[in-house]
C-alpha cells in the first residue's frame, strides 16, 4: 500500500492532525499496509487500524500502544487520505500482530 502514497499526497489540513495527534506517515504507511478494517468506517469509506507497541512518553504520560486508525477513499484508482486518528494505552483489541516503533 505504501506504492499508493507519498507524503505529497498528506493535505496541509492531515499534515495538522497528524502532528497534533502524533502520528508519522510510517505509522500511516504501516497501518494501511498491515492493519484490518476499521469497523466505524462511515459508507462509501474505508479505514485501517493498526496496534503498536509504544512505551513511549506523549502528553507527559508513557504509554504502552498506540493504535493509529487511517480513513481513506479511492477515487479514480487513487487513494484519498481523509483523516487519521490516535488513541494512547494498552490492551487494545487486535486482530492481527503489532509493530514496535
Amino acid at each position: 500500500m505504501k506504492d499508493f502514497i507519498t507524503e505529497k499526497d498528506i493535505h496541509a489540513h492531515l499534515a495538522a492532525r497528524m502532528r497534533e495527534r502524533g502520528v508519522t506517515f510510517e505509522e500511516i504507511c504501516i497501518t494501511l499496509e498491515s492493519g484490518w478494517r476499521a469497523d466505524d468506517v462511515k459508507k462509501g469509506t474505508s479505514g485501517k487500524v493498526y496496534v503498536f507497541e509504544y512505551e513511549k512518553e506523549w502528553v507527559g504520560k508513557v504509554f504502552a500502544e498506540k493504535e493509529i486508525s487511517v480513513y481513506y477513499k479511492v477515487i479514480g484508482g487513487r487513494m484519498m487520505l481523509l483523516t487519521v486518528k490516535a488513541r494512547y494505552g494498552k490492551n487494545f483489541r487486535r486482530k492481527e500482530g503489532t509493530h514496535e516503533i
